[in-house]
């Protein structure tokens, strides 16, 4: 049993059990907001700011995080942050004041972040040959994982309040990740297993193979100095920004509409349009992620990029032209939401592929920030709606920076990626070259 816990395959299902236990900070805040106002009254968008401070603290730091998980491996790190998100809902628990509120979802953030950064550095260093399906399912845990726990975290709500649920669910998912946290392990060694592709044509550096050609592992502060990274980068912003606009006016689309509350009968189930689309959501959104890295495993990063952002826009357009038919509704935005989840999945893949694996939990750290950045750049799309009086304008930009990102990927990141694998094999074979002259120069000095 334990001989299987430390294989490959038995870390990858650890690490998405690790995630599954902090999707709930995430994806299970919404459940508490209305309670928290009613029985606090410090108001929705007071409370809100919480969550703003959660996503704040779960993604900029990750840098700073990820070279701590790099430097002393999953183990440690991911205990520290059983012991933060299991704090974090204990003290939510007991929070009689705002203050306490958001020092708790700062705490949350960074516990959420030390785990997030070590399961997804440590599914793509142990799987070089399979980095984007092994990130798909461990970023699935994160974005899935609170699915099996939306109903008793409802009921146990309504039955026992908020403050109990709080303090229950704290400590189960904090003690959970402290006890399969002693079971993590980095792979052994920490030689370059950095992945670049040898094809019929020459070098494509697009898509993985079990050919491990021996580049150089890059450290942040040399990934911060290339221009690869920084177009992986606004790829990233682009999509995420723009799917996270045309999921949140969700709602706001579906009454405008007056599709909201029409009932839909898809797969023998009948429920009104809006919760129909939303729950739909919280299935894809983890379904895409493994979907689309095994399909980037087996195509390549940027022919995947390309197909799925492209898809995302196409899905947002349609969704502007046919929102108006429940049955359409429910489907685009089902689609919508395939076409976007799978960013958690493609980037952290493709940042190991390029830089390596010895940084691999930091320099993911570094790109992840752009979630950040593409949450700064959402409530633009609340002023463009004040400034055109229409939702509309705001989904066809949406629309089309989803298109701009699917075109940057084939036509800039991939011709760049190329290069620069071919230089850094380059170099690293002059290092090599090197190292050996120096060896049989130290070999043929006369002893004293």
């Amino acid at each position: 049993m334990m001989s299987a816990l430390h294989s490959r395959w038995g870390q990858l299902i650890l690490g998405i059990v690790c995630m599954v236990m902090i999707a709930n900070l995430q994806y299970g805040w919404t459940l508490f907001v209305l309670p928290i106002d009613k029985a606090h009254g410090w108001g929705r968008a007071a409370i809100q700011v919480a969550f703003t401070v959660f996503v704040i603290c779960e993604t900029w730091l990750l840098p700073l995080e990820g070279y701590v998980i790099d430097k002393v491996g999953p183990r440690f790190t991911v205990a520290a942050g059983g012991v933060f998100i299991g704090g974090a809902w204990v003290l939510n628990s007991f929070a009689d004041s705002l203050t306490l509120l958001y020092v708790a979802a700062a705490l949350g953030g960074i516990g959420a972040g030390f785990i997030y950064g070590a399961t997804v550095g440590n599914a793509i260093k142990w799987f070089p040959d399979r980095r984007g399906l092994a990130a798909g399912l461990t970023a699935a845990g994160f974005g899935a994982g609170s699915a099996v726990t939306v109903v008793p975290i409802s009921n146990m709500i309504a039955s026992a309040g908020y403050e109990a649920t709080f303090l229950a669910f704290g400590i189960g998912q904090g003690v959970i990740v402290l006890l399969v946290s002693m079971l993590l392990r980095a792979p052994p060694g920490q030689e370059s297993t950095h992945v670049a592709v040898l094809s019929p044509g020459g070098m494509n550096a697009t898509r993985p193979s079990p050919l491990h050609a021996l580049t150089r592992d890059y450290a942040p502060t040399q990934v911060a100095r290339e221009p690869v990274f920084w177009m992986m980068y606004l790829i990233f912003v682009l999509v995420g920004a723009g799917g996270l606009v045309a999921t949140a006016q969700l709602s706001v689309i579906a009454t405008d509409f007056g599709v909201a509350k029409t009932p839909v009968t898809l797969f023998f189930l009948t429920m009104p349009a809006l919760t129909f689309a939303l729950s739909i959501d919280r299935i894809l959104n983890g379904l895409t992620r493994p979907f689309f890295g095994w399909v980037s495993d087996q195509i390549g990063r940027e022919n995947t990029m390309f197909v799925a952002f492209l898809l995302e826009g196409l899905g947002i357009f349609a969704l502007i032209a046919y929102a108006h038919d429940p049955v359409m509704f429910v489907i685009l935005t089902g689609m919508v939401f395939f076409a976007w989840g799978e960013i958690y999945s493609l980037f952290p893949a493709t940042c190991g592929d390029t830089f390596g694996r010895k940084f691999a939990a930091t320099n993911y750290g570094l790109l992840y920030t752009a979630k950040g950045t593409a949450a700064l750049l959402v409530p633009l799309g609340s002023v463009l709606r004040e400034m055109t009086g229409d939702w509309l304008i705001v989904l066809y930009v949406a629309a089309g920076v989803n298109i701009l990102a699917a075109l940057l990927a084939l036509f800039a990141l991939k011709p760049m990626r190329r290069a620069f694998i071919r230089r850094s094999m380059a170099e690293r074979a002059a290092e090599r070259t090197a190292e050996a002259n120096a060896r049989i120069a130290s070999q043929a000095l006369p002893a004293e």
